[in-house]
């Protein structure tokens, strides 16, 4: 990810609080630490990660505060303390917070923004030829990682049909399937809504970054519009913002590094490994995303490579 070096924040010294940790910021969470100080609260607490539920109306309504070493979410400000140092131990859940004037303050734990990171990564251009040869990269790394590749909605109907009717350029049928998947699953981030994120992502990222990828392009815009019409009432407030944030291309560090390995910037077997790592499900479910979107966008750049003719 580019970091961007920003002037930092002046505050006002504060007796009795300890000085504020450095943090790298998400460019995707600007709208939220570039303006006025607002109230938040703590909604999860984990050894490597606190999120935080801002009270304003607008996405990205979820905050995540992270260590150096954890998995790096597109929402995330990333700490320069590692998880062994424990620094979200005597935070609680439920627990008041605020984020906002370029800062992120929990239980008197204080984050100052003093760089930025772009969760966007730049593919392109990519020719097809090497599309294509990433995505059998992509499925050949997924096929030798087994069962650590079957997310949460393995053998559940729905995904699949999501993936052929994005493939086969069917709005009325993705955005169907897509629907029907939304908040779908347990945890945090749903089975359904991480699918949809590595659909969207690789969607909108390959297809803007393959020529002719006007297509892939414009189904995300589709049914990146649909998911999120209503997101903040169908799955969890985290999963909705993950759900925004991959439908304006904003990616995890993960899951950057899968699509730059489709796009034949990196490897695909470690960076597959280390998307499969993130989470119980999370990053089996991403990566079936991903997948389904790479192989939408390869078709349909073929597809107008040929006027409109499909290969036999």
């Amino acid at each position: 990810m580019t970091a961007l070096v920003r002037d930092p924040i002046p505050l006002a010294p504060q007796p009795g609080r300890r000085p504020p940790a450095a943090g790298a910021a998400s460019l995707a969470l600007r709208p939220v630490l570039d303006a006025p100080r607002r109230p938040a609260r703590v909604i999860a607490v984990f050894p490597s990660a606190v999120y935080l539920e801002s009270r304003a109306g607008a996405e990205p309504r979820v905050v995540a505060v992270v260590t150096s070493d954890a998995v790096r979410l597109p929402n995330a400000v990333v700490m320069v303390a590692t998880c062994r140092e424990r620094p979200f131990r005597a935070v609680r859940e439920g627990a008041e917070a605020w984020a906002g004037e370029g800062r992120v303050e929990i239980d008197g734990l204080e984050t100052k923004v003093r760089r930025w990171w772009d969760p966007s990564p730049a593919l392109g251009p990519v020719p097809v030829a090497t599309l294509a040869h990433g995505v059998r990269s992509l499925e050949a790394a997924l096929a030798d990682a087994g069962r650590a590749a079957r997310g949460g909605l393995y053998g559940h109907p729905d995904p699949v049909l999501l993936a052929d009717r994005c493939e086969a350029g069917d709005l009325a049928g993705t955005i169907e399937a897509a629907e029907r998947i939304v908040g779908l699953g347990p945890g945090l981030t749903p089975s359904g809504d991480d699918i949809l994120c590595g659909l969207l992502l690789s969607l909108r990222l390959l297809g803007g970054a393959v020529r002719p990828g006007g297509r892939a392009v414009w189904l995300a815009d589709w049914l990146g519009a649909a998911v999120t019409a209503d997101a903040g009432t169908r799955t969890t407030a985290l999963a909705a913002t993950l759900l925004h944030c991959a439908a304006s291309g904003a990616a995890g560090a993960e899951v950057a590094a899968v699509l730059r390995a489709v796009a034949g910037l990196e490897p695909a077997a470690p960076a597959v490994r280390r998307l499969l790592a993130a989470g119980h499900t999370s990053g089996a479910d991403l990566a079936s995303g991903v997948l389904a979107g790479c192989r939408a966008a390869l078709a349909h750049a073929v597809m107008a490579g040929q006027g409109g003719r499909v290969s036999a």
